[in-house]
């Protein structure tokens, strides 16, 4: 057997390196095609339960955005019209028995039938008779055509929600009721038409009636007051720790305590503001202030970490030029190192702004959880707000108050996007500026 000259075994053992080298390499290839396949499958995940989610809300809630109302000849009578109090005279009977006498139907001695047709109408019509004889007393006399809501159980009925299969103990609506109701959509009398009163109501113990534009002013309002209390305090404790502060053992507690405050549950923060603004301050309760008060305290350790992050973002280099030329440390922080970190800034401020404006569970511990029906006009009154709106929906024994909680969960997130979009362009200019 011939054997093996050196050059030979040289030559195999590099061999032997370059195949496991090649090996080697491809494992690592392989690994990172892997990794960059559990990436997109993990963003094509989030996508599609994000679309799920939003499908769910919009089917849910698109009916909210519409509703019908119903046109009916009222003959003012004169007998039973209160010219100088016509809040106190009973329209919708009036309406109810004047449409089953146009059809010709016989009520009976119980009135069985006529309360079961003013059953069909909002309450809403009522203050549209008396509003109209207040304003002109020379209909009463007359028969004047009304263009009132329908109930919300007559609504649903004729956005399909309330099939007629049901049958009629499983149901508010009675087979004769749904006949009815077929019949004036029959003669035209019933028309479809987008819900203003959705954005131009406040609350309303009525679903037909409720809208969310009391609580959309409470949000903004609330908003309005932790936006000015958490932004100043919050970059400026996070200038000072990062730029200013000693390095010892306080400054390490107070970083500590900062972290440990991001991940405290905001319903604790809900009972420090029960305790501490309502029973010890006495401010009024479920108002803006006591609200904003509230959530600028839970956005304060998000937004002092966000800007921090962005300080430490901005390369030294700019310190020492600035220094070098003469300027003072505040000169530093002020004119050079805080613009330039005013885009990361703007995100903690966007991100901060975006969680308190979802937040509920601080917001019932206040009041917020009570029934508000008008509009707020100042920080002191009473509000309510989207999330604690959506809750107090959402556990409404009604139906009709089920697709208005999608709608109002629509409703925040539009106005999230909005206030998002409204931030980011201003991080954009800074961005342009520096």
């Amino acid at each position: 057997m011939t054997d093996a000259t050196p050059d030979q075994i040289d030559s195999a053992a590099a061999k032997g390196r370059l195949d496991r080298l090649r090996a080697g390499l491809k494992r690592r290839h392989a690994k990172e095609t892997r990794f960059k396949w559990y990436g997109r499958l993990a963003i094509a995940a989030a996508m599609i339960f994000l679309a799920i989610l939003m499908v769910r809300i919009v089917a849910q809630g698109h009916t909210a955005f519409y509703t019908h109302t119903v046109t009916v000849p009222v003959y003012m009578d004169p007998a039973r019209v209160d010219r100088a109090y016509p809040q106190g005279s009973n329209f919708e009977q009036m309406a109810a028995e004047q449409q089953l006498k146009r059809w010709g139907i016989q009520d009976d001695a119980a009135g069985d039938a006529s309360r079961q047709m003013k059953a069909l109408f909002s309450s809403e019509l009522k203050f549209v008779a008396a509003d109209l004889v207040a304003k002109r007393s020379d209909v009463i006399g007359e028969t004047v055509p009304l263009a009132v809501p329908l109930s919300d159980e007559a609504d649903l009925y004729l956005k399909g929600e309330i099939s007629k299969e049901t049958p009629e103990d499983q149901r508010r609506l009675t087979d004769q009721q749904l006949a009815w109701l077929d019949r004036m959509q029959a003669e035209g009398v019933v028309g479809s038409h987008f819900n203003t009163a959705l954005f131009t109501n406040g609350d309303s113990t009525q679903p037909e009636l409720a809208g969310v534009l009391g609580a959309v002013v409470g949000s903004a309002l609330m908003l309005m007051v932790t936006a000015l209390i958490a932004i100043p305090l919050g970059v400026g404790a996070a200038v000072w720790l990062e730029e200013f502060a000693p390095k010892n053992k306080l400054t390490d507690i107070i970083e500590v305590n900062i972290n440990n405050l991001a991940a405290v549950p905001s319903i604790v923060y809900g009972l420090l503001g029960l305790a501490l603004f309502i029973n010890w301050m006495h401010l009024p309760r479920a108002s803006p202030i006591v609200g904003g008060l509230v959530l600028a305290l839970m956005a304060l350790p998000t937004l002092v970490i966000a800007t921090r992050s962005a300080l430490k973002a901005v390369p030294p280099s700019i310190r020492e030029a600035a220094l070098a030329m003469g300027a003072s440390k505040t000169q530093t922080v002020f004119s050079h190192v805080l613009p330039l970190a005013m885009p990361g800034v703007m995100t903690g401020a966007i991100i901060s702004m975006a969680h308190a404006l979802g937040e509920t569970a601080p917001l019932l511990l206040i009041g917020m959880v009570s029934f508000v029906p008008g509009v707020p006009h100042a920080i002191d009154q009473p509000v309510g707000a989207l999330p604690s709106l959506i809750y107090i929906w959402e556990n409404a024994s009604e139906r009709a108050f089920h697709e208005r909680t999608a709608a109002a969960i629509i409703v925040l997130l539009v106005f999230m996007i909005i206030m998002n979009t409204a931030a980011i362009i201003l991080r954009r200019r800074f961005e342009r500026r520096w």
